[in-house]
């Protein structure tokens, strides 16, 4: 079996946003991934969680305020000039809302395109233009779609066009912030069997950020769960769902309903107590212990550490 091979490593990653009376909200607080070539990484949890401002802050578009990404190991803050370029050449984003993402002003021919502009990677117009009609082609769109503003199209469409402006500049690594959460449940499964499709024809390496448990099972090979800025639990997505460690992913897979009417009666779900504490003054040791049923005293004071319980199975827990 061939090595694994890591491109986005981050590494105690953190980024904190300033708050009022000089205090900071702790978005992203020591949070460390590997995504390997060709596989999906998952990321999940409640909304404010820090999913999206981990991914932002992994690409470059936050400074960080501690820890190192490398991206095909190089130091992603580091980058400067083409160096910087050929990074965002490589890493591209697709964005949560088909509807404020595409410039409202340009035909879906200059959104995809613009891209192939700034890197230079058509010859000419004529290419150019077959390049688009390729990508719109690839998406599941007509070529009489390119002279169109983004105004004339369906939310799943939008998307679609999100991911042919994603493509144009043949990407290695794309980061994928909640592509689904503001599309209709008929369009998500064709926007996330789209992107499966891609990556096995492109090879693409995804971070797949999403609340959505159920539609993360499908498309991830690994599955990180984030809780107020802390990772939780990361594993093999199968391993997640059959035998979950962690008291609050035990939680969130207790609430996704299952089509069986005699399971889904008899089975239990996990109601949570309490409030999320504030990411501006996190309670000490573990972010969860106020609404978690089984935290000891130890949970309140010590802070518990991402340890691997099973081969490739981490958890952050004192009670594991």
């Amino acid at each position: 079996m061939t090595e694994k091979q890591p491109l986005l490593e981050v590494s105690h990653l953190k980024k904190y946003f300033p708050a009022a009376k000089g205090a900071e909200v702790k978005a992203v607080d020591d949070v460390s991934f590997t995504i390997y070539r060709g596989e999906t990484l998952g990321m999940v949890g409640e909304s404010g969680c820090g999913k999206t401002t981990c991914g932002r802050t992994a690409m470059g578009l936050y400074p960080r305020t501690g820890g190192q990404v490398l991206f095909d190991g190089r130091d992603v803050h580091a980058l400067r000039g083409a160096a910087k370029q050929e990074f965002t050449r490589r890493a591209q984003i697709i964005f949560q809302d088909p509807y404020a993402s595409l410039n409202p002003r340009m035909t879906v021919a200059d959104i995809i395109a613009e891209g192939i502009d700034i890197h230079g990677l058509a010859k000419s117009r004529e290419e150019r233009t077959e390049r688009v009609y390729d990508l719109l082609n690839m998406v599941g769109l007509n070529k009489e779609h390119a002279n169109r503003f983004a105004h004339e199209f369906s939310g799943g469409q939008r998307q679609r066009i999100g991911i042919a402006r994603a493509l144009a500049v043949n990407p290695d690594f794309i980061m994928c912030d909640e592509p689904i959460s503001a599309l209709d449940v008929s369009i998500q499964a064709q926007i996330v069997n789209l992107l499966v499709t891609l990556q096995k024809e492109r090879g693409l390496t995804y971070l797949f950020i999403a609340h959505d448990l159920a539609m993360v099972k499908h498309i991830s090979d690994r599955i990180a769960v984030m809780y107020l800025g802390t990772m939780v639990e990361l594993t093999a997505a199968e391993q997640l769902y059959e035998h979950p460690l962690h008291p609050y992913t035990q939680a969130l897979l207790s609430a996704i309903p299952i089509p069986d009417p005699q399971v889904e009666r008899d089975r239990r779900r996990i109601q949570l107590e309490g409030d999320i504490p504030s990411p501006v003054a996190p309670p000490p040791g573990c972010r969860f212990a106020g609404r978690c049923g089984r935290a000891c005293e130890r949970c309140r004071q010590e802070a518990p550490a991402l340890r691997e319980m099973e081969p490739g199975h981490f958890v952050a827990c004192h009670l594991v």
